[in-house]
């Protein structure tokens, strides 16, 4: 009996022993995220309703649209055909792959945080190409571009990844780029080409760096069934 006794303590004590590693290998296993798709997410605040998108799309059709249209078929270019664009569209994921650069870069370059993502309005030149050599698949129309921003004294301003890997403004570049230029244009070892044309050449340090600058999205008429 005392054998068996012996025998069935053992028995307990080993289960328990299991029952203890069995609770401490639950309270270690991550706790597992709600399905994404599932989870809530707040709307933006400044989402608004589709009557108010369809108003200010009026807006720009009665108030833009023709101004466009006279000035690039009477002024600009009257033997080409023009339609102006309503629309600027990218990717979706190329969105997303370009908060996540943004991001990135931002982080490597010591950024406390990319407080905006600015939109600026911009035309297409009325040429095949663009000066690297891209396609222009929409002369003349009007696009945006995208530039990220950080904090300095209170103010957001745009900015880019320098040469020494260190974020840059990019208003300081571009003042840069103006005393450069007009450095060169008063040098009189700089021939001028064509006629009366100044030729710039910039100093290459202004032009190193990574841009944060995206552009180059699907511009054009929206189809007939939206606003």
């Amino acid at each position: 009996m005392i054998i068996i006794y012996k025998y069935q303590m053992r028995i307990l004590a080993l289960s328990a022993l299991l029952f203890t590693l069995a609770s401490c290998n639950e309270k270690k296993k991550p706790k597992q995220e709600k399905d994404p798709i599932n989870k809530e997410v707040k709307a933006p605040k400044d989402i608004i309703s589709l009557n108010e998108a369809s108003s200010i799309y009026n807006n720009y059709t009665k108030h833009r649209i023709s101004v466009i249209e006279n000035y690039e078929l009477e002024q600009r270019a009257p033997e080409k055909e023009f339609i102006p664009a309503r629309f600027v569209d990218f990717d979706y994921q190329t969105i997303k792959n370009y908060i996540a650069y943004v991001d990135h870069e931002a982080s490597k370059a010591g950024v406390k945080e990319v407080t905006k993502l600015r939109l600026y309005f911009a035309n297409y030149p009325n040429e095949g190409k663009f000066a690297d050599g891209k396609k222009v698949v929409h002369p003349r129309q009007n696009s945006i571009f995208m530039v990220p921003t950080l904090d300095k004294n209170g103010e957001n301003h745009g900015f880019y990844i320098g040469e020494d890997g260190k974020a840059k403004l990019i208003s300081d570049w571009k003042q840069n780029n103006k005393m450069e230029m007009g450095a060169n244009s008063l040098n009189p070892n700089i021939k001028s080409h064509a006629s009366m044309i100044p030729s710039f050449t910039l100093n290459s340090s202004l032009l190193a760096g990574t841009s944060l600058v995206l552009n180059r999205g699907n511009g054009g008429p929206p189809p007939k069934s939206e606003f």
